[in-house]
């Protein structure tokens, strides 16, 4: 071991006394800083231990889906989706009817509609 370097040992607090912590805290005696200095204890600590027992403290945000609403949710896209496909599938008839259309009409005219088309 070298000299002048010592090893920190891990500490673990009981329940009680975290909350006792939080507690000194909430009374507004002490500031966070104030109780790490007090005690011996990380900052940080304190604060996990704020958000952990103390009464005031809730979480900021809170994420609640109902189960129904993602079935729904579901529901609602698969038949847009089945709605996108009979349309899509409308216009490719529509399309192959006017190609026909197109050819046949070329058949008859004896000229090439498409190449005339274009220019």
């Amino acid at each position: 071991m070298k000299k002048g370097k010592k090893i920190n040992q891990r500490r673990t607090f009981s329940v009680d006394f975290k909350r006792n912590v939080v507690n000194e805290f909430e009374s507004g005696n002490f500031t966070v800083l104030q109780l790490s200095r007090l005690h011996n204890l990380d900052f940080q600590s304190i604060y996990h231990w704020i958000r952990k027992y103390s009464k005031n403290e809730q979480p900021k945000s809170v994420v609640i889906e109902m189960k129904n609403s993602s079935t729904q949710k579901l529901k609602e896209l698969e038949k847009q989706v089945k709605n996108l496909e009979q349309l899509l599938g409308q216009k490719q008839i529509k399309i192959e009817y006017l190609e026909k259309i197109i050819d046949l009409s070329g058949k008859h005219y004896k000229t090439d509609l498409k190449k005339s088309f274009n220019t």
